[in-house]
């Protein structure tokens, strides 16, 4: 899989880039606010790789920020990755980040592809989206810990539960939460 792409521009237009790396030209997909960012002949992106049995995409990021949050919206159901182009280009992550806050649907319906049943679920879905600068400590191990959590099986609700009142690094949370899940 690749997570990253480092390479001199051969072309650059508002959704694509061509990246020569090492003498091999890939085309690479990025969102508007990435590609007003790049603003030199060599860049080096952050990488989410889609392998579809018709098409093997490449999509980059200048920030990670980005990059997490285009990952995070393409696990939701209904959405891929033209939708989720169309999110990173109308919003950047800690704006994102405010709207699933607010649950603001209607800023959400701006994005293109995303009418109010979309938006709606989107932003039940991702009700924690935290951007990684705006806060740090209890609030992303929390996050992190149910995500791990989620990740072996276990239901968002059952988890939130298990971990009220707990606290420390993402670890010591993934433990306890995992001692008290034994026990539901």
């Amino acid at each position: 899989m690749i997570v990253g792409i480092e390479g001199t521009v051969e072309r650059k237009e508002p959704t694509f880039v061509h990246l020569n790396v090492a003498g091999l030209i890939h085309e690479v997909q990025i969102s508007i606010n990435t590609s007003n960012a790049i603003q030199s002949e060599k860049v080096k992106l952050f990488a989410t790789q889609v392998i579809r049995e018709d098409a093997n995409l490449l999509f980059g990021f200048v920030d990670h920020d980005e990059k997490r949050m285009f990952d995070t919206v393409l696990k939701i159901n209904g959405v891929g990755p033209k939708v989720g182009l169309a999110i990173c280009s109308t919003f950047t992550p800690t704006t994102f980040a405010k709207i699933v806050a607010s649950k603001d649907v209607s800023m959400l319906k701006r994005v293109p592809g995303i009418g109010p049943k979309a938006a709606s679920r989107i932003l039940v879905e991702l009700a924690d989206f935290i951007v990684s600068g705006e806060d740090t400590g209890t609030a992303t191990s929390s996050t992190d810990a149910i995500m791990a959590l989620e990740s072996l099986g276990f239901k968002r609700t059952v988890i939130e539960k298990a971990l009220s009142g707990c606290s420390g690094d993402t670890a010591a949370l993934v433990k306890e939460g995992l001692k008290k899940l034994q026990r539901l």
